[in-house]
């Protein structure tokens, strides 16, 4: 009696932000049979929040994986540099394909795929700057861009005859016309916008984040998360301090105070904004956060007013005199 042949389930590791190129990417190869699962990489200046909304809805397995850590030694000094900000685009897809390809190899998938399309940004996604990705990531020929397929390099899974490249996409250029259509016939709805979600594109916190860089050597995640919220003002080269803006933004600074480490001081009668010093500082330096904290309050230029320090030496409430808001904005980051 002939024993009958198991075929082996074909297996891609996706990379996905979540966003309608990465869902279709996606929905393309598993209407070949190929058992898709995705990777999101988080770090303090993107977030996995659109990619498990997605693997949710499109029942679509999803790791999460942190790579904090690897993405600031690279982020220090990327080899094909910044974009118009603090976004090392190039070598950041670098990393997160060489991270994806050690998990590729680990869990035994077949090959990688992401829902970049040739010329759909003309830094990062250029035929030369994909082929510059593949080459340096370490898996070269095991990279598949199912909806740009064919206006690229046939890869090594089309040549294995584990995809079909004639039901792969041929898309090409900034053009959204065709994802859209294919978002309609995949019945694809609620993605979001095709907009970075990435901070460091983000000129303002691509400053505090320089600042960051250049004057706290030995600044750790926390430091990165901070940068997300209030007014940031450089007082001094050891000295930071950051301003509330809202309700909101004055209780993630309050989650993110380290009592051990940090000054943390808010308005004693009036309504005002929460300040954080991250690390020692000077008592000249807390007199004037202090000052600038009430000139964030209802209170007049030169007014007296009461404000609670907390530090690592204990509480004490001192009174300072309101300043101008216009007189210190030199000093915003």
């Amino acid at each position: 009696m002939e024993e009958k042949k198991t075929l082996k389930k074909v297996r891609a590791l996706g990379l996905t932000s979540g966003g309608l190129d990465s869902i279709l990417s996606a929905l393309v190869l598993r209407e070949q049979g190929i058992d898709v699962t995705w990777v999101s990489f988080t770090t303090p200046f993107f977030s996995s929040h659109a990619a498990q909304k997605a693997a949710d809805r499109y029942k679509i397995p999803l790791m999460v994986v942190d790579i904090t850590e690897i993405y600031i030694e690279m982020l220090k000094n990327p080899p094909a540099g910044y974009g118009k900000n603090m976004n090392p685009c190039m070598d950041c897809h670098v990393l997160m394909f060489a991270e994806a390809g050690r998990i590729m190899v680990q869990e035994g998938f077949d090959f990688l795929f992401s829902g970049e399309v040739a010329g759909q940004r003309p830094f990062s996604q250029n035929k030369r700057s994909l082929r510059y990705v593949e080459k340096h990531s370490g898996f070269d020929g095991s990279i598949l861009r199912p909806l740009s397929a064919g206006v690229l390099p046939v890869t090594e899974a089309e040549r294995q005859n584990l995809v079909d490249r004639n039901r792969l996409g041929s898309i090409s250029g900034r053009s959204r016309k065709k994802q859209i259509e294919m978002a309609k016939q995949f019945n694809v709805v609620d993605y979001p916008a095709p907009a970075g979600g990435c901070r460091l594109t983000d000129s303002a916190f691509s400053a505090r984040l320089r600042d960051l860089f250049d004057l706290v050597p030995d600044f750790g995640k926390r430091d990165l998360y901070l940068l997300h919220h209030g007014r940031h003002f450089r007082l001094d080269p050891g000295t930071r301090i950051v301003v509330g803006r809202s309700e909101a933004d004055n209780g993630m600074i309050e989650t993110l105070y380290v009592p051990e480490t940090d000054t943390f001081m808010r308005m004693v009668d009036l309504p005002g904004p929460l300040v954080l010093i991250p690390r020692a500082v000077s008592p000249d330096m807390v007199e004037w956060a202090a000052a600038i904290c009430a000139s964030y309050t209802k209170a007049k230029a030169g007014q007296e007013v009461q404000v609670l320090v907390c530090s690592p030496a204990g509480e004490s409430v001192i009174q300072v005199k309101a300043l101008d808001p216009e007189g210190f904005q030199d000093l915003l980051i």
